[in-house]
């Protein structure tokens, strides 16, 4: 296969996707105080954030190969569920400012958003394999799409104490995979291709998983379950839109 684009186009495209992720801790710069009814609002919102992610990915692997989104699937259940009892039966180590409960909500809801970003990553290469267009739209919807990504993510860390730097860095951290992967996808699309089904249903098991055993429990905490559920489809039908929107 005839090389279109540079290597270092790809990687930096892939590099601009993960930092926009940061961007969406932005909007919690305003408001650093946030009491416990906002960590069950931030957890509802959160949760309806990355249903819709998960819903996307699901619907795309489903479109390429059904079967192996669904094997993918039930892999990210079996990994995030195994990393949880381990967390449970070690201890969560320290995460900036949190620890102990926190921390390991911390460190679940990353190691989740990390898991989606090696997906992202290939598709990324995967894109530009096809020539410098697609690549280009493919990368500015990925980006756009991480923003609400990392607000997801914000929602988690700043309400638990963490500081509005602190989470967008994390939440950079978390799309790191992108620029890491988008280089092999993008030398060896003809392999990486075939497997990109597995890993979106990979990380929408995950983060399924996280919504229902980690997020949702914090949201009913302090808001009532209509106001809950509310707030899940908003976020939900929020990001659709926005989906919508960039495609």
């Amino acid at each position: 296969m005839a090389l279109e684009v540079s290597l270092f186009t790809v990687f930096i495209a892939a590099l601009i996707t993960a930092l926009t992720t940061g961007l969406g801790a932005l909007p919690l710069a305003a408001n650093r105080q946030l009491n416990a009814v906002w960590l069950s609002v931030g957890a509802a919102v959160a949760s309806g954030l990355m249903l819709s992610a998960s819903h996307s990915l699901t619907a795309e692997g489903i479109g390429k190969q059904e079967w192996l989104t669904l094997l993918g699937m039930l892999a990210g259940l079996a990994a995030v569920y195994l990393a949880h009892q381990w967390i449970e039966s070690k201890g969560a180590p320290d995460v900036s400012e949190l620890s102990g409960a926190d921390a390991k909500k911390a460190l679940l809801i990353i190691g989740v958003m990390t898991a989606h970003s090696f997906a992202e990553g290939i598709g990324v290469g995967v894109s530009y394999g096809g020539g410098q267009d697609l690549g280009v739209f493919i990368t500015a919807a990925i980006a756009v799409h991480n923003v609400p990504e990392g607000l997801a993510i914000a929602l988690v860390l700043v309400p638990r104490g963490m500081s509005v730097t602190k989470a967008a860095g994390w939440a950079i951290f978390s799309s790191l995979p992108q620029p890491v992967m988008a280089i092999p996808a993008y030398l060896f699309v003809s392999t990486f291709k075939p497997f990109l089904p597995f890993g979106l249903g990979l990380a929408a098991g995950a983060m399924i998983w996280m919504v229902f055993a980690e997020l949702l429990p914090d949201a009913n905490k302090k808001l009532k379950p209509e106001s809950v559920g509310a707030l899940v489809l908003l976020a939900f039908l929020a990001m659709l839109v926005f989906q919508i929107l960039i495609h």
